[in-house]
């Protein structure tokens, strides 16, 4: 996970980083206690000094990089931009938060649907709603204002950016080719060049 991620610090912050590389890699189901401890060369033991389970692990993992997210989506909604910006710096900054957090991102895309069940993570029921109001708010906006198509289906195009954003965690490898910002400039070229009114 790259260290713009704001975790713990410390050991309890090093744990939660080959945690959150293993439940990415392995899935949150598959990894264990004892595989998480072997990669931090430790015994299970001595993981519960610092954490009661690995669901509290994942919580923390998930919580972090929502929070800084959604921070950042707030500050967006709160300028005097018109929709048609506010979406685009949306869409910008999910994808940087892809590149920032993509090991979390990962597991939260992989993840999300099983851990919902549990009452400590029905916060990823309000995130998502919270996200899908964002995102159908401005559309909707646009469409009053002229800036987008008048025929435009808001929910509809509100899930193809929802789907088509975060599913590039799966292929997005900033080592490999273009830069976050990049891979948006030109994600936002398709997408509102689609919508944008003639």
């Amino acid at each position: 996970m790259p260290a713009t991620t704001k975790l713990s610090t410390g050991r309890r912050g090093e744990l939660l980083t080959l945690a959150c590389g293993l439940f990415a890699e392995k899935g949150f189901q598959a990894t264990t206690v004892r595989d998480i401890a072997e990669a931090a060369g430790i015994l299970s033991g001595s993981l519960y000094h610092h954490f009661d389970s690995k669901e509290t692990m994942v919580d923390e993992i998930i919580r972090s990089f929502q929070d800084e997210l959604f921070a950042e989506y707030d500050a967006i909604m709160a300028t005097n931009s018109g929709p048609r910006e506010k979406l685009a710096a949306i869409i910008a900054t999910s994808f940087e938060s892809i590149h920032n957090h993509r090991d979390a991102v990962a597991i939260y895309q992989h993840e999300s649907k099983y851990l919902q069940q549990f009452d400590r993570f029905s916060y990823l029921i309000e995130r998502n709603k919270q996200y899908r109001d964002i995102v159908m708010s401005l559309l909707a906006e646009g469409v009053s204002e002229g800036v987008f198509r008048a025929d435009l289906d808001v929910e509809i195009t509100y899930r193809f950016i929802r789907d088509s954003v975060w599913v590039a965690v799966g292929w997005y490898h900033p080592e490999r080719g273009l830069a976050a910002s990049e891979i948006a400039e030109r994600y936002l070229g398709i997408v509102l060049e689609g919508i944008a009114r003639k």
